[in-house]
Order: structure tokens, then sequence, then C-alpha cells
């Protein structure tokens, strides 16, 4: 090398040849398609990692370790004597004679119903949740990619289900990130929450028909695909996953449909009310009866499936890196949120105030943006001083960034799939406490939102 390039910048004399040698041919439409195909395959490799010998992922076992430090609040020796004197319980099992014994998640929540019903009056053995309220829903959004969006979601759910929640996941998001975490298969849109749109618009249509031909008018024709979707109900499209108490509505690309469908079928019914569609079909169709949580994955876009996972949640959960570039676009998606809402208010309210009618207006139970990834050495000033500009809307826990995500990321599983026994039981220990402090910020949020409510229907009973 010559003594005047040492030390030069990388882009500095750079060999016109040497690089027109580098570059290859052009890409043409079809080179998508090899590129397409080449990272389905990838996918594919990287997801079998995860795999039991049925082609299905499994959930691994859990230790008696584990069981009484994180899931049920016994001591050891008193989960093994009650195991002793309860032979009809789960005993687990043992990978070596006299060894550890190891449990199925679903034997694990036995187990914690038997404490509960048997164990200690004092111990919480069963996470809070009142009687006769339904499912709290939980969207998790941002129009900025990369912010942790569908790993803050994925590990909420395995959180609620871990605590002894019973758990509905469902992926808005045709990437299908959080379809590949939790191991489902979707063939096509029709196994994704698209019917449950179009069945709403198809029932919306059927109604305004029978109006027309009340007037003596000409009804609108159902084509093929929305008389198909009138016999889809959301349990149609839940299917269970390797989590016993998590189950999904799953997502693919072909989702994405969604965003040039549904505006079609606004235009041609003015009166459709598009927001409502995912909340009316999972309350009409007795979902939220069924669930305690349901988790919300958005797309990174404030497209019409976006804000059908908005308009149907109780919850928002904004995640977001603390950087100016990150802060700056959340305070944009904010914006877009008040645009948005407003519109839809504004364009409601003026015809409910000509018919005389309530007005409108969206309302949410909490709405929180919380720091994923976050480094205390380089972003401690940044995250005080959004702390100081949000307030309460900023959560004040910070979710680190630990080497526990990169290696759960790697096999395509959430942390809480992880076994300690790859790492040792310190290391699994201080990776999983950001995500514990992530659930438990949630959670002190849900049992807030939850005790209103519970305390709400209390005093508005008649007295006896």
């Amino acid at each position: 090398m010559a003594k005047d390039t040492v030390g030069l910048p990388p882009y500095f004399n750079i060999d016109p040849d040497v690089a027109l040698a580098d570059i290859g041919a052009p890409t043409g439409t079809a080179g998508f398609a090899a590129i397409a195909a080449a990272c389905a395959q990838g996918r594919a490799d990287l997801a079998s990692r995860g795999l039991n010998e049925a082609g299905r992922k499994q959930l691994r076992l859990f230790s008696t370790w584990e069981i009484t430090r994180y899931l049920i609040p016994v001591a050891q020796a008193h989960f093994r004597r009650v195991l002793k004197q309860n032979p009809d319980l789960p005993q687990g099992t043992s990978e070596t004679a006299g060894g550890a014994k190891w449990f199925a998640l679903d034997e694990v929540l036995k187990l914690r119903a038997h404490f509960a019903a048997q164990g200690s009056k004092a111990k919480n053995y069963r996470p809070y949740r009142p009687e006769g309220l339904p499912a709290k829903l939980v969207a998790v959004a941002n129009f900025k990619g990369g912010v942790g969006k569908t790993s803050t979601a994925a590990h909420l759910a395995m959180s609620a289900a871990l605590d002894g929640y019973k758990v509905l996941v469902i992926d808005l998001d045709s990437q299908g990130s959080m379809t590949s975490i939790f191991g489902g298969t979707v063939e096509d849109e029709w196994q994704t929450a698209f019917p449950l749109l179009a069945r709403h618009y198809g029932e919306h249509l059927r109604a305004d028909n029978q109006r027309r031909l009340d007037r003596g008018e000409t009804p609108q024709p159902l084509d093929e695909a929305l008389t198909e979707a009138l016999g889809i109900g959301a349990q149609d499209l839940i299917q269970p996953t390797h989590w016993p108490n998590i189950d999904l509505i799953g997502a693919q690309l072909n989702l994405y449909w969604a965003e040039f469908q549904v505006p079609v079928w606004r235009m041609a019914a003015r009166g459709w009310k598009l927001w409502e569609a995912l909340t009316d079909r999972l309350t009409e169709d007795g979902v939220l009866d069924d669930y305690d949580l349901v988790f919300i994955d958005t797309p990174p876009a404030l497209g019409y499936l976006t804000i059908n996972g908005l308009a149907a949640a109780d919850i928002l959960l904004v995640p977001l890196g603390a950087s100016f570039l990150e802060f700056d676009s959340t305070g944009r998606f904010f914006d877009m949120l008040h645009s948005t809402f407003a519109s839809i208010e504004d364009g409601e309210n003026v015809a409910a105030r000509a018919l005389g009618r309530p007005e409108m207006g969206f309302e949410w139970d909490a709405v929180r943006a919380v720091i994923t990834r976050y480094d205390a050495a380089q972003q401690g000033e940044l995250s005080a001083l959004m702390q100081a500009y949000l307030g309460q809307t900023l959560s004040p826990h910070r979710q680190d960034f630990t080497a526990l995500i990169g290696q759960a990321g790697e096999q395509v599983s959430g942390i809480y799939e992880a076994d300690y026994r790859d790492f040792n039981r310190e290391t699994y220990a201080r990776g999983r406490e950001t995500f514990d402090a992530t659930y438990a910020a949630f959670k002190r949020l849900l049992l807030g939102i939850w005790r209103r409510e519970e305390l709400a229907a209390r005093q508005a009973e008649p007295a006896e």
C-alpha cells in the first residue's frame, strides 16, 4: 500500500474496475422472487431449530427450582412434601435416578390450582382476575420498526401465561413474526383475522340491503368472498400453540391484502364502521369470555389493520428506544393517532348530532410508552429527559438489553422458552430480570384497571 494512502478513510481510492467486478449482474423483477425464496428457505431452516420430531414447537420443561422461585411461591422442601403427600398430583419426571424433577407447564398449572385451593390464604397462588369482567385487550404498536414491538408483545403474553392467565395472541402484522414465535401454521388470509373484518362488513351490507329492500330499492350483491366470510367465526381461526394456555390467531403475507380491500368496502358503504370490526367480532363471538388477556401485535404502520387493533384495545403499549430519532418518531406516531381517531370521531358525531344521538369518543384504560433495548451507561440522560417530557405516559421501567435476548432470538424463541441449563442458573436469572420487571410494570397497570372496574361495578349494584 502506498504511503500516501495509509490512514485514509476507506471510501478513498476505490478502483472502479474492482468495484465493477463485485456488483454482479443487474436484478430484474424475477430476482426478487429468488431472494424471497432464499429467505423463505433460511427462515424455515432457522425455525426448525425449535421443532420436535413431529415438526411442531414444544415448550420445554420447568424444574422444581424454577417453579418454586418464579411460578408458585412455596419453599422447595414444602413443594416436595406436598407432592409426596398427594400422589394424584403431577409428580414430574427425572432425567436420572434421584435427579431433579421437571414438569410440563400444564402440570404446573394443575399444581398451582392445588396450592390455591389447599395452600395458605395469605399467598396469591393465582393472579388477580375480577369475576364477571371481560378479557382485557392489549395492543402493542408503533410505526417505527425495530423498537421491540413483537418481542415485547410475545414476552408479555408468555409472562402472563406463566403467571396463570389464559391468553390469546392476535397477529395483525403480515410479516407473521409473532406467528413464527408461537409456531403457528397459516396457509392463507382466510386463516388470519381477515375473515373477521370481512364478516363484519358482510353483516353491515346484509343489514343495509334489508333496509334497501324495505324502501323498494335494489340491494347490493354479496360476492363469494363475503358470503364465505359470513360463515366464519373467531373460534374457527383460533389455533392452539405449544403453550397450554396461549392460543393464536396467526398472520401471513396475504393478510396485507386487507389494507387494499378495507378501503374498497368503506368506499362502497360509507356507513360501515370499519374501526369496530375486530372489537365487535371478538365480543359477539364470545372470545372475550374465554380468555383473560388478548395481546394484539400490530403492523409497523398506521393502516386499517392497526386502526382496528388500536380501536379494539383497552391498553395501548408503545415500545421505543431511548434515542432522539425514536423519541421523535414516536411523537409523530401519537400525533397521527390523534389525527386519525379525532377524524373518525368528528365524522361520526356530525351525524350523531344531526340525529340527536349521543356522541361517540374513543377511550383507552391506559396508554404507556415503554423504553426497550435500554443501555443505562449510554442512555440514562436521554431517558430521563424523555421521562420529564412524557411524565406518566412513559413507564418508569426500562427494559434492558441482555445477551440472553440475542441467544433466544437465534432459536426463534422467547426468553422464557430458553432452558437455563444452556446458560447456568445465575446467568439465566440475571437475563430474565428485565423481562420479569417489564411484566411486573404491565401487571401493576392491568390490576389497577381491573380493580377500578371492579369497584365501579360494586358501586353500581343496587342496594339490597
